[in-house]
């Protein structure tokens, strides 16, 4: 049975155009009916689909017509139906938040980058951090702090500073942003199965964010991350340049 595919692009031109291209060459399927769905964007855009895969789990092959293409492969018109069955597969697991706000509502949300904590105005936030239940770090005065996964730890963590990590690592990255006491503190590499705690002090006074991917929680007061292993979602990538070399590879580049 000939491979089904289904074809999203994101609001730039380029991306539109090969979308129209790519469904007359090969066929369009609908979302729902796709063997796998083709992304045609950057990076953001690889994001959002994925999140629209959550609910059903279809595997997800991207070619980057955007700006930044680190979760994508080349885009060619060309023998694509050979790619994706050649492809090799990347499983990734997200995190679950669940913030608590000032007003005590909680908000359960899914992040596939990263979650991550940010001060609302000029005053630094002052976060508690605890470590499956145990406090690890009392008091971290800082602009902001976030755990990624290690599809997420090329964006926001890597601009932080914060490592690149392989899938197979089986590890997340806590990364701080802006740290200003203790100053020298670069964060950590955790284990995935790792619950984290983050507790905001003097909260009224210094008001924090909590953001997940892109879903922003203000005024929080209390942030639990924890991986969800219960969901699993497939990235494709053309053979050869699967994520893990991608990954090694960028550990390399000035």
């Amino acid at each position: 049975m000939a491979l089904r595919l289904a074809f999203l692009a994101s609001d730039r031109p380029e991306a539109q155009a090969a979308r129209a291209a790519l469904a007359s060459r090969y066929g369009e399927a609908a979302e729902n009916d796709a063997d796998v769905v083709v992304a045609l964007g950057g990076d953001g855009f690889m994001l959002e689909t994925l999140h629209r895969a959550l609910a059903s789990r279809r595997p997800v092959y991207g070619m980057n017509r955007g700006s930044v293409g680190f979760l994508m492969n080349d885009y060619d018109e060309s023998g694509l139906l050979e790619r994706i069955a050649a492809a090799e597969k990347a499983v990734i697991h997200p995190l679950m938040m669940r913030a608590r706000d000032a007003a005590g509502a909680i908000h359960e949300v899914i992040a596939i980058n990263d979650v991550y904590l940010l001060r609302q105005t000029y005053q630094t936030a002052k976060l508690r951090i605890l470590i499956d239940g145990k406090v690890r770090m009392a008091e971290l005065l800082c602009d902001g702090v976030l755990i990624a996964t290690p599809a997420g730890s090329t964006a926001y963590n890597l601009s932080a500073h914060g490592p690149i990590i392989p899938l197979s690592g089986e590890v997340l990255a806590l990364t701080p942003i802006s740290a200003f006491r203790p100053r020298r503190w670069r964060g950590a590499l955790l284990s995935h199965k790792n619950k984290v705690t983050f507790e905001v002090l003097e909260s009224e006074k210094r008001p924090v964010s909590a953001v997940a991917d892109n879903v922003e929680v203000r005024d929080v007061i209390q942030v639990d991350v924890v991986e969800d292993r219960s969901i699993s979602l497939t990235l494709l990538f053309d053979a050869g340049r699967g994520f893990e070399e991608r990954v090694l590879a960028e550990q390399f580049t000035a």
